[in-house]
């Protein structure tokens, strides 16, 4: 068929109503605009040390660093760990909040050839004990403040070459501050790792079992950087504000696009708006990433005002479902839209909204630089335009694997292509949007139920601060539709059966059959409701009476 027989059949279909979508000639994966190269870690503040040595590179409350200091400061640091017996490719973990110590940390790491190895925050013992135990560690980095949870492991104590403290008041451990700042003998900085040698060992949520060890190398981490700064369209001129927590992948990524784009960062501390009022007003940012969690906390603060946001040119927000009330809340504060986004662990940030006109809300956005998306069904074929299926996502920037798990590596990585395990549809324009998490469906009476559709019409109740739905076992429907939530303390609370026919008469039969109050709704370590622990909690109450049990009500 050559090129002009096909554009004269593609005129005539075009006159008879017919297009290639229903012929199925659309059933291609989508890409996204290519990239040149990926970004050079061990290089990372170039840009800025060239062009504007001593001006803000990274910008808190407390403290700014000058592109100049955040260099030396991460060298030292770098050389410092050498110096302590550590060699390229040892894991390092750490248990750090929001500081600019963590950011000369990853840096630092860099620039030594090590694995960063981030904990989560919030974790506890036995998740900490599992991160070092799956990682191999030979060292880690924690705030003086988890003192506690660190006594009770069993494997810190183990540790080849100890740890090191952070806000500490006593001298038992080497305190990461002075290092950054010290003077005295350290070793060389070996040559520039290798592109496939290992920088970053992040965890997943465990929202769907054990932790993995989501690896990534100087190669991925750097294409994931260089899709960013495409994405956002970041320059020298922008100032940054990634405000989540820097031991995910999310802030860890966005900040180094920030920085290797020659653009300040400011970090948040916290996400109260205790400090994130006050850090807007302070940095002025023209790019603002968060959860939609802390934006909402943000935008109803009772002191902020739209010419707070005056600075921004962009607002993207992503983690979770971003909901029509904080949408139009933001934008009758700011006069701007919030554009949402979509990633993992194992790839980045896959999908951006385009700004201005472009952005689709309630849309996932389309296929970020650098990346290509297929949507399947369970047989590994792709789907019509506007039917739901599985998202695989091909980049350079998919994980290497997990890290001693090529079991679970040759699952979720297929020919290149990773399964994010999420359900999507794609309309004619090739924007994408989300359905829910295939491990996570329903099944009703042969139906699937999407939990998030659910969680979303409870949500629009204006007494409802929090929800999550779960399918609890049936003999007749195979699966029943069960919610749980917390109320918001600053509105009238409804009885259950109100909130089921509240539900009802916006998704119909998909609506709960029982609503359970909770005083707190479980959470991952990345905050989002933890589905799994509702379902042991479904399960502990079919196996007999919980103490304190919460209320129970059904629409009956």
């Amino acid at each position: 068929m050559n090129a002009r027989y096909l554009l004269t059949r593609l005129l005539c279909w075009s006159k008879c109503g017919i297009t290639l979508a229903s012929l199925g000639v659309n059933h291609v994966p989508m890409t996204g605009p290519k990239l040149d190269r990926p970004i050079v870690l061990a290089n990372l503040l170039e840009v800025g040390l060239t062009t504007k040595p001593e001006e803000p590179a990274l910008v808190l409350l407390q403290r700014t660093w000058s592109w100049r200091e955040l260099d030396e400061d991460s060298t030292r640091l770098a050389k410092q760990y050498l110096a302590m017996g550590l060699t390229a490719g040892d894991r390092i973990a750490s248990l750090l909040p929001n500081r600019g110590a963590l950011i000369i940390h990853y840096l630092a790491c860099c620039k030594a050839g090590l694995v960063a190895t981030p904990l989560n925050y919030r974790y506890q013992t036995p998740e900490i004990d599992h991160a070092l135990e799956v990682s191999g560690a030979s060292m880690i980095v924690a705030h003086a403040e988890r003192e506690e949870s660190l006594a009770a492991s069993a494997l810190v104590p183990r540790l080849r070459l100890g740890r090191i403290s952070f806000e500490a008041t006593n001298g038992e451990h080497p305190r990461l501050e002075e290092l950054m700042t010290a003077g005295g003998p350290s070793a060389a900085l070996p040559p520039p790792p290798p592109a496939d040698a290992p920088i970053f060992v992040f965890f997943t949520s465990g929202s769907t079992g054990k932790p993995k060890g989501v690896t990534h190398s100087h190669e991925t981490f750097g294409w994931m950087v260089a899709s960013a700064i495409a994405a956002l369209e970041i320059t020298p001129r922008d100032v940054f504000m990634p405000a989540t927590s820097a031991s995910h992948v999310a802030c860890s990524s966005l900040s180094f696009s920030g920085l290797a784009a020659g653009a300040t960062v400011a970090l948040a501390r916290t996400f109260g708006t205790d400090e994130l009022l006050p850090l807007v007003r302070l940095a002025r940012p023209t790019l603002l990433c968060t959860l939609p969690a802390p934006l909402f906390a943000l935008v109803r603060d009772h002191g902020a005002q739209g010419e707070d946001f005056a600075s921004l040119r962009r607002c993207v927000s992503g983690g979770d479902k971003i909901s029509a009330e904080l949408v139009n809340e933001y934008t009758a504060l700011t006069g701007h839209a919030i554009e949402e986004l979509y990633g993992m662990t194992e790839t980045g940030t896959a999908t951006y909204n385009p700004s201005g006109s472009g952005n689709r809300i309630g849309s996932i956005g389309q296929v970020a630089p650098g990346f290509a998306a297929s949507v399947r069904d369970d047989g590994g074929a792709e789907v019509p335009r506007g039917t739901s299926g599985r998202l695989w996502m091909k980049s350079p920037s998919n994980m290497i694997g997990y890290w001693n798990r090529p079991d679970a590596t040759a699952e979720t990585i297929v020919d290149g292509w990773l399964d994010t395990g999420d359900l999507v549809s794609a309309d004619d324009d090739g924007y994408l949007w989300f359905r829910g998490r295939k491990k996570q469906i329903i099944i009703h009476d042969g139906s699937n139920i999407c939990p998030q559709e659910v969680e979303d019409s409870l949500l629009e109740h204006p007494g409802v601060a929090c929800a999550g739905v779960v399918g609890v076992h049936d003999l007749v429907h195979g699966e029943n539709v069960q919610a749980y939530i917390t109320f918001r303390t600053d509105a009238a609370r409804p009885t259950m059966a109100e909130l089921i026919q509240f539900s009802k008469a916006r998704v119909g039969y998909k609506a709960p059959d029982v609503i359970i109050a909770l005083d707190d709704m479980p959470t991952t370590a990345v905050g989002k409701v933890d589905r799994v622990r509702l379902k042991e909690l479904a399960g502990e109450a079919s196996n007999g009476p919980i103490c304190d049990a919460p209320r129970v009500e059904t629409g009956a």
